[in-house]
């Protein structure tokens, strides 16, 4: 072996690659048209999920360090991380003081407070371990209770269920994805796909 090639080799024990997951390649994921209705109107369609990822990715590279940290503690893809952060509060513009409008979530990943406490300062990597950390929870509920679905279909379930999770919504136990959990993945899904080719 060339001391070139064992270098590399010796680069890839120390630093594993960022786009190693212990739940599969977002990029790999095939995602439906996002179609809009009058009610979606302000924030459907690719074109716009494209538009706000772009506006979204300015901010997220003040917390990509953070972000990537967490994700290789976690076995998470880091655009996973970036996408529901996208999605959720738009890295920050949305919130007052970490907090959403009505104030009932906190931080980047929208931490309920009436069901969790959130821990640290709404934009810390100890709120982005902790939103991540029930991510993870989310995707492993729905392994156990699916285990013969293929790992796309548990990572769309986990994903939902974070969503579900985050707002105190109902979880059903055959589909997690509901109508309106289905838009939701798919948007992250789409945001997190765009981050990964340009960093995370």
């Amino acid at each position: 072996m060339t001391p070139a090639l064992l270098l590399l080799g010796l680069a890839a024990l120390v630093a594993p690659s960022m786009s190693y997951s212990c739940y599969g390649d977002i990029s790999a994921l095939q995602v439906p048209t996002i179609s809009c209705t009058s009610v979606r109107a302000p924030d459907c369609g690719y074109a716009i999920v494209r538009r706000t990822a772009e506006a979204d990715i300015i901010r997220l590279r003040r917390y990509e360090t953070p972000i990537k940290r967490v994700a290789r503690n976690l076995c998470l893809d880091p655009a996973l991380i970036a996408g529901i952060i996208s999605q959720e509060s738009r890295v920050g513009l949305s919130l007052t003081n970490g907090w959403d409008r009505e104030q009932r979530k906190y931080g980047l990943m929208q931490v309920p407070r009436q069901t969790l406490y959130p821990f640290g300062v709404w934009d810390s990597e100890e709120h982005i371990n902790q939103g991540s950390t029930f991510l993870v929870l989310a995707i492993n509920q729905v392994r156990a209770r699916h285990p013969t679905w293929t790992w796309d279909q548990q990572l769309r379930g986990g994903i939902c269920t974070y969503h579900a999770n985050m707002g105190n919504m109902q979880v059903y136990d055959e589909d997690p994805c509901d109508r309106d959990n289905d838009y939701y993945v798919n948007s992250v899904i789409r945001r997190a796909q765009y981050f990964k080719r340009n960093g995370f």
